[in-house]
């Protein structure tokens, strides 16, 4: 019987994708765990791996397809024994087949699309997609639970059992998206599911006898567009900024480095920054929160999303914990994330989700900013260049490293005197960073 391959929901959010790209052709013979394609969500690029045995029998949507909704046929493979022939005539003229659709081939996120949140990136989604309603977990004539390898494989690494969990893949079957969803902390991380969505077509723009170029939005640049519009639309941002003498903390870090020189670790500003953040987050714990519609979520643990620039885009990979972690453990794992994010191998755990978000733009020269808050976090702190400054140093008029920090907050769920504490003890642990180490 002929197999349908079906464009997955590839995230919670997904409605459709671009079939960036097939890795087989009609004949092909697979196997299970054999590639078929890329596809491109607004996120990344994904690999469509097979779990059966087959031929590719006919290919329905070609290749460079955009807007291909989730659950769309998108090839038809013939089993063993079944010609490619009879497989693709049982499709029908519009590619039906009668096959068995609980069998879809399901899809490992590998790579971010060059050219995304995201945060959000991450990270953090503005609603739900609609979907099927997720069917009983079924079991095969072993009473053994379907799931995908993929699904296995995280449920095994996060250990989850996989009898608890509800499938919304075909007959019920345990997706990747199920074992993710599973394994979150909240669900406000993925947003508020009752968010509409935002409008940002802009109206069309006539260029003249301009010489220029039409360039093709990308699926994330097309999403930074609408996260940052309805951020701005639908979220009440308060900014606040401060000055901070960064002396210390720079004279710390050339005396921690010169300690961490023989394992190879070598830690940047942003590494203390990032923990001087999450602590701050623990001593004022009403700003790590989120809304979400009639309810807040207050954090007990400071997992920071940290803005990296990749080619066409922005993500923001999460240290998790950062305010348990040593700055050695944060500054080996930043460069880690942020070293995966550019070559564009993050999985999506890595930078879905977070408390709050911290974004720096000194190493540009930029002196001061405002970020834009990533949904559904409440805050997110924007870093300028450290350079001398006129500065009262000890009571007397003097030369200091000094740096703007401008923290914007979600003033439904942070009031303007709570993030002005947070901004008061984020100052103090830069500026006495021995106490972020205690």
């Amino acid at each position: 019987m002929a197999i349908e391959l079906k464009m997955p929901a590839l995230s919670p959010t997904m409605e459709e994708g671009t079939l960036a790209k097939w890795l087989v052709k009609e004949g092909d013979t697979v196997g299970s765990g054999d590639l078929l394609a890329e596809i491109e969500t607004d996120k990344a690029t994904m690999e469509f791996e097979s779990i059966d045995e087959g031929t590719i029998a006919r290919i329905l949507i070609p290749e460079g397809t955009d807007n291909v909704k989730v659950g769309a046929v998108i090839a038809i493979l013939a089993e063993e024994g079944e010609s490619a022939e009879d497989a693709a005539k049982g499709a029908g003229a519009n590619g039906d087949a009668k096959g068995k659709p609980e069998r879809e081939p399901q899809a490992e996120e590998t790579a971010v699309v060059p050219a995304k949140a995201g945060t959000s990136a991450k990270a953090a989604q503005p609603s739900a997609s609609p979907q099927e309603t997720p069917a009983s977990v079924a079991a095969t004539d072993s009473d053994r639970v379907k799931a995908s390898p993929l699904a296995r494989r995280i449920a095994a690494d996060k250990g989850l059992d996989l009898a608890s969990l509800t499938g919304s893949g075909p007959g019920g079957r345990i997706v990747k998206a199920d074992v993710e969803d599973a394994s979150a902390p909240t669900s406000a991380q993925a947003g508020p599911a009752a968010a509409s969505p935002v409008t940002t077509k802009a109206a069309p723009v006539d260029p003249g006898d301009i010489p220029h170029e039409v360039q093709k939005l990308s699926n994330m640049r097309k999403t930074i567009a609408r996260r940052l519009t309805e951020a701005k639309q639908t979220v009440p941002h308060i900014y606040l900024t401060v000055d901070i003498r960064l002396d210390a903390l720079l004279k710390l870090r050339g005396e921690l480095n010169a300690g961490l020189e023989s394992r190879g670790i070598k830690l940047s500003v942003n590494d203390l920054l990032i923990k001087a953040l999450a602590q701050a987050l623990m001593i004022v714990p009403k700003c790590n929160v989120a809304f979400a519609g009639d309810s807040l979520i207050a954090y007990s643990r400071a997992d920071i999303s940290v803005a990296v620039s990749i080619e066409g885009g922005l993500i923001t990979p999460i240290v998790v914990g950062a305010n348990e972690k040593s700055v050695s453990a944060i500054a080996t794992e930043v460069k880690d994330l942020a070293g995966r994010a550019r070559d564009g191998k993050l999985q999506p755990h890595e930078y879905q989700g977070g408390t709050a978000s911290i974004s720096n733009m000194g190493m540009f020269g930029i002196k001061q900013f405002d970020a834009v808050i990533n949904p559904p976090q409440g805050m997110i702190m924007a870093i300028g260049a450290g350079e001398e400054r006129p500065y009262i140093v000890d009571d007397a008029l003097g030369v200091a490293t000094v740096m703007s920090a401008t923290g914007s907050f979600d003033h439904r769920a942070i009031d303007g005197a709570d993030g002005a504490q947070l901004m008061k003890a984020f100052k103090e642990l830069v500026e006495n960073p021995l106490g972020m180490l205690a």
